[in-house]
């Protein structure tokens, strides 16, 4: 397993309720999985324990078999890539050069990128369809042009797992269905994710396991294709949903009293 979690539980030190607990996942080399739930459930919390950047009050975290709270963030970072729903900086450094430093956690502590590390970055950037970006200031293009700039910067990185909150939140359609293509082309390189979203198509799409979180129920995780009921999803939601399947697609509709 690329990464283990096993009996997770996470509070805040103001907050004595648990934000979620009991939670165990398990991540394999090529292997998708889907965080779903509604806002304040913890899904990027969670995401957050599992990239090592938050300690859980209850459970362990290992990673390639190791624990989280045993490595150094080098080591963390050559292994998984976490891309955070937003990334501001105040420097307006070129976009080559923000993807060239995905690759800082496999260089010397005085190394300087040369111009292989330049070709990989402008190769992701090709890739993503961004290419045009290379030269651009980073604090000047769009918040979806950055969100792809982020997994660009991954691409460089090279992790064995990639973490993504909420990856398509601020694409585009087009850019959406690009992405999502992208994705199941790294994990059939073996490349390991995790991701969250609001849109249970995207999870039906892509995703091998799916993992629901809600306040008032216990986490539930599975096969996609089983986790993405009308029961699931309403209890985890609040509102009455109904799930329209349609041979490898499903649409997911919120039933609303129009009268």
């Amino acid at each position: 397993m690329i990464l283990s979690a096993d009996k997770l539980g996470f509070s805040y030190p103001d907050r004595p309720e648990r934000i979620f607990s009991d939670l165990s996942l398990n991540i394999a080399a090529g292997e998708v999985v889907c965080v779903l739930g509604p806002n304040g459930v913890g899904k990027s919390t969670l995401l957050r324990c599992l990239a090592g950047l938050s300690q859980p009050n209850a459970g362990e975290v290992e990673l390639d078999g190791r624990s989280m709270a045993s490595l150094s963030r080098p080591e963390i970072a050559r292994q998984l890539a976490l891309v955070p729903q937003s990334h501001e900086t105040v420097f307006a450094f070129s976009v080559r050069t923000v993807v060239e430093m995905g690759r800082a956690p496999h260089l010397g502590l005085f190394d300087v990128p040369g111009k292989e590390v330049t070709e990989l970055a402008l190769a992701a950037l090709s890739t993503l369809g961004i290419g045009h970006l290379a030269e651009a200031a980073y604090t000047e293009i769009s918040g979806g042009e950055r969100q792809l700039v982020q997994i660009a910067r991954v691409l460089v990185q090279a992790p064995k797992l990639m973490i993504l909150d909420e990856p398509t939140a601020h694409l585009d359609f087009a850019n959406q269905v690009r992405f999502l293509a992208l994705v199941r082309r790294l994990v059939e390189t073996g490349l390991a994710v995790i991701f969250t979203t609001h849109a249970p198509d995207h999870a039906y799409m892509l995703a091998d396991r799916t993992l629901v979180l809600s306040r008032d129920h216990p986490p539930a995780v599975g096969p996609t294709s089983k986790i993405l009921t009308e029961e699931t999803l309403s209890q985890a939601y609040g509102v009455p949903i109904r799930v329209i399947r349609s041979g490898n697609h499903i649409t997911c509709v919120a039933e609303i009293d129009r009268a």
